[in-house]
């Protein structure tokens, strides 16, 4: 660790989102079958491309703006996992596509949830609570009920959705109820086994579990020919930032998504100014930039190191401690293979 003052200081904290996120069908809304993977004898009866539907987003937001795709679909039948990128933004076992927003807050003020494609609703589920799965015991008081609130819409021709973790409160359909692409069907949400907020959508052909980045007639694994079931074109983002600021103390994983820390004013009387960032898809050998600069314009800060370890959640911060008042400047890059990834500024004014 630089010591390039004793008031200061870096902390990076890891979190693989290994253990407590889930977005499981082993749910009364989900379909009977829970194989991830098609065979090329199960894939015969797949329909032809004429038959093909055309999927929106199950979201309404700008991805990599204000929303952003924490996880894909786990392509390897085995315990290991693997994206249809050959990056590692899923997790074993993981069916289908999770679409974050950065935190509770942002959730409170309603994200729609939006179908993407017309047909008839099945199931609906609109009583669990949302609340962050980050111990054993909340895992296991939601088992079977992992999806949380959501619903199951048949499109037709073998063709299901399934939309899973909405906010309590907040599903506007029923069963039998037939619904054109695009409509909201409720808001985004963190109930059943979620760790953060985020619509799971899942896509299924005949029970299948069907990539959408990658279509029909697929092996397992990546590397494969690509046939977007998307209306529009999605670009693979493995890795990127979720949000980043300011805050009085160390942040941990559960204040940052609870949407804490957005304060563009901070007392001069604070233990620490902490600059923090929170981003996914971080890899082994990546290179982080950190620069802090004062109020006078002094570059307190300037260091960069390489990730030893590679995590699909990754949350890290600077700090400085006895500040003075003014106008603080936090500046972040990361960096792989000397290209940038992304870089966030951000400012706080001390008072």
């Amino acid at each position: 660790m630089p010591n390039q003052t004793k008031n200061l200081f870096i902390v990076l904290i890891s979190l693989t989102l290994t253990l407590f996120i889930g977005c499981f069908n082993s749910s009364s809304l989900t379909h009977s079958s829970t194989s991830s993977n098609l065979s090329n004898t199960e894939s015969k009866h797949i329909a032809s491309s004429a038959q093909l539907p055309n999927f929106a987003l199950p979201i309404d937001c700008n991805l990599e703006q204000d929303c952003f795709i924490m996880h894909y679909v786990d392509r390897d039948p085995s315990s290991k996992a693997i994206d249809f990128g050959c990056g590692r933004q899923t997790y074993d076992g993981h069916k289908g596509t999770d679409f974050g927003i950065s935190d509770l807050a942002v959730m409170k003020t309603g994200v729609p949830v939006l179908a993407t494609a017309s047909g008839t609703v099945l199931r609906v589920r609109d009583w669990m609570t949302d609340a962050l799965v980050d111990s054993p015991e909340k895992k296991q008081a939601i088992k079977n009920r992992e999806c949380g609130n959501g619903l199951v819409i048949d499109h037709g021709n073998g063709w299901e959705t399934q939309y899973c973790h909405l906010r309590r409160g907040s599903v506007i359909v029923e069963p039998n109820e037939q619904v054109e692409k695009g409509a909201i069907l409720g808001m985004v949400g963190a109930s059943g086994l979620a760790s953060f907020p985020h619509i799971h959508l899942n896509v299924r052909k005949d029970g299948q579990i069907i990539d959408p980045f990658v279509g029909v007639n697929s092996s397992p694994g990546c590397n494969q020919p690509l046939n977007s079931l998307w209306s529009e074109p999605l670009d693979y983002k493995p890795t990127g930032l979720m949000s980043a600021g300011f805050a009085p103390k160390q942040p941990t994983q559960t204040e940052i998504w609870s949407g804490l820390y957005k304060e563009t004013q901070l007392s001069a009387d604070i233990p620490i100014l902490a600059f923090w960032v929170h981003a996914y898809g971080v890899l082994s050998g990546d290179v982080e930039k950190w620069t802090l600069i004062a109020p006078n314009g002094k570059v307190v800060y300037n260091e960069d190191g390489a990730l030893e370890r590679s995590y699909r959640s990754w949350l890290a911060y600077i700090g400085k401690r006895k500040i003075f008042p003014g106008v603080w400047q936090g500046k972040y890059q990361l960096w792989r293979d000397q290209s940038l990834i992304f870089e966030v500024n951000r400012e706080v004014l001390v008072n």
